[in-house]
Order: structure tokens, then sequence, then C-alpha cells
């Protein structure tokens, strides 16, 4: 059973593992069908939140729950409740866990030296947030603490997901890129000189790393990511070269010169980048794709939803997370002081 079916990561899973040979019940909250699936694919209805709905849709049981939305101690526990009826579980979990030797982490990162300096690349034995529910962070470190405490019960993978791409995706990073060249912007400032590296994954990778985990159950924390974490500056150039277009690029060594300039959703002073070796050595796991071979079917998909629509209509929870991104008038204003 796939929770979360239609959503950006449940998709490609349920695909993946269903051509795979598993019998799927791919469950969300709408019930729906998505085309690509194979024949067999099973739909159904589900709340996440409520407990014996999860309950009966499980029945008297199933080898697997893949759980792509799952967050805090409670949807452990509701897990975990069902130890005697699940062979398994893979639980989709995020780096956005991990903090540095000086205890800053992602929570910390709008503070004055907040943004914390890992290990280049960060081991999952790197040190982790205390589980709490003030935060995604603290709620996602929740999770991996009751799963893995209920190991000998339910073997459960936890993938500590980098920055998600593909299609479906309700809070794209490439939409920075992606409107600008639409908008037809000739030039774009980056800041920290275009280095910033914020290791990405591919929804595919996400759902290959599944598909292994699927058929070699255990309990253990696990980086997913892509092979490679590009930088800003390869990720604009990359997003260029889908579109067909070539803006000039204005590098800003240090942190963005003025509100909302050069600021994209990758931008960060420091690398945050993780090892994927475990993944490798634990199952096997080789790259998809690498980032420019996964761009074309998301730039596709957010030029489809953008068309005709305002982005702050076409992607509400982008605005949420990142405020106005397309401050053209503050970017104009500072490039003609240079």
């Amino acid at each position: 059973m796939v929770i979360g079916a239609t959503g950006q990561i449940g998709h490609p899973v349920v695909g993946a593992l269903a051509r795979d040979g598993w019998e799927v019940t791919a469950a969300s909250r709408g019930g729906g069908r998505e085309e690509t699936w194979p024949d067999g694919v099973r739909t159904v209805r589900l709340d996440r939140e409520d407990d014996a709905a999860l309950a009966a849709v499980v029945g008297d049981g199933c080898d697997l729950v893949v759980d792509v939305v799952a967050h805090g101690a409670r949807h452990a526990r509701q897990l975990t409740s069902l130890a005697g009826r699940v062979g398994s579980a893979v639980v989709i979990s995020s780096v956005s866990v991990y903090e540095d030797g000086e205890g800053r982490g992602f929570d910390t990162q709008g503070e004055p030296g907040g943004f914390p300096e890992y290990p280049v690349p960060i081991p999952e034995t790197q040190a982790t947030v205390a589980p709490g529910e003030s935060t995604y962070s603290t709620r996602k470190a929740a999770l991996e603490q009751e799963l893995l405490a209920a190991g000998d019960r339910l073997p459960a993978t936890l993938l500590r997901a980098g920055a998600v791409y593909g299609p479906r995706c309700r809070t794209p990073r490439e939409l920075y890129f992606v409107k600008r060249n639409l908008d037809g912007r000739g030039r774009r400032v980056l800041a920290y000189g275009g280095r910033s590296r914020f290791h990405p994954v591919s929804v595919h990778t996400l759902a290959e790393l599944v598909r292994l985990a699927a058929a070699r159950p255990g309990s253990r924390v696990l980086n997913a990511c892509d092979d490679a974490a590009p930088t800003v500056a390869e990720i604009a150039a990359a997003i260029d070269a889908v579109m067909g277009v070539q803006p000039e690029t204005v590098l800003v060594d240090g942190p963005p010169p003025a509100p909302s300039v050069g600021d994209t959703p990758w931008s960060v002073p420091a690398p945050v980048v993780c090892d994927t070796s475990a993944a490798r050595r634990e199952l096997g796991h080789a790259p998809v794709a690498g980032y420019a071979e996964g761009l074309p079917e998301t730039v596709e998909w957010i030029e489809r939803r953008l068309a005709g629509r305002d982005w702050r209509e076409a992607y509400p929870d982008m605005v949420r997370a990142y405020g106005d991104l397309f401050d053209y008038a503050a970017e104009d204003a500072w490039l003609g002081t240079r």
C-alpha cells in the first residue's frame, strides 16, 4: 500500500512497485487513478489522519506500506500499531533533520549566523535535531525516532530526501528560473557567486530507492539524493538549455545584495551535500538519471501549470514558503546601480 499515492513522490513510487511485480493499493485523499500506472493498481480513498480508515485499508495485512506523507510521532505510532499486519515499511523523511556541531539546522537558518555548516558530504551518522512537534524538521525527527525504536516489530527504511524535483511538485524550486525565462528576463542575479549547493533528488530516484528498499526490508535511515549536487549556477544553465535561452548571469560574492535580489530557493551560504554511499552499499542503488536528464519533464509541467495564470494562483504554497520570488523592480533597481 502506498499512502499519498497521487502526489509528486507517490505517483512514480506506485508505478515503480507495480512494474516490479507488486500488487499495489494506491491510497490518496481523492482515491484517483493515474493513467500512467500499470493495469492492476487498486485505488482507494484514504484520510491519512483517520486511524480506523488506515487500519481498514490494510485489512488482514500487507507485505509493505510506503508512506510518503508521514510526519510526527502520531503518524509513526499509526504505522507501528499495524506492526502485526504489515511486513515492513518505507517512509519518506528529510535531510532537514540534520544539525551541525553548533546545534544549527534548517530551523535556525533565518537567524543571524544561524545557517548550519555541515560536513561535506553529510553522513547518516550526523547529529539530528531534537524530536518534537514545533516544526517540520522536529516532526520528521520524531517520526524517525518512533519508527526506529519499533524496528524489532516493524522494519522501516527512512529515506532522508533532499530537494525534491519532478512533475506535480507544489513548491518547485525550478519555478525561479523557468518563470524568469518565460518572462524574457535578459539578466538574473545569483548570490554567493552562484556556488550554492543544496542536494537535489529526482522523484524517479526516490521511487527507485523505495523499490530497492521494499525488496530488502530493514530498520535504517538512508540519505536519498541524486548522485551529484550541482551548484545553483549549474542548475540555472541546465534549465536554460532545456528552454533554449541564454540570459546573462550576474554573480554576487556573498549574500543577496538587496532583499529578494539573487536569493533563489537553492541559495545557501554553506553547502548542503549528502553522502549517498550507504544507499549504494545497502540497497545496491545506482543513479537512474542526473539532474539535467530529469529537467525536461519538470520544466514542461511548470510551463503547463503557469499557462494563462498568475504564478501565485498556480503555486500558492510557493508564495507561503518563499514570498515574492519575482520582484523584478527590486532587481532592476539594484542592477541599475552597478
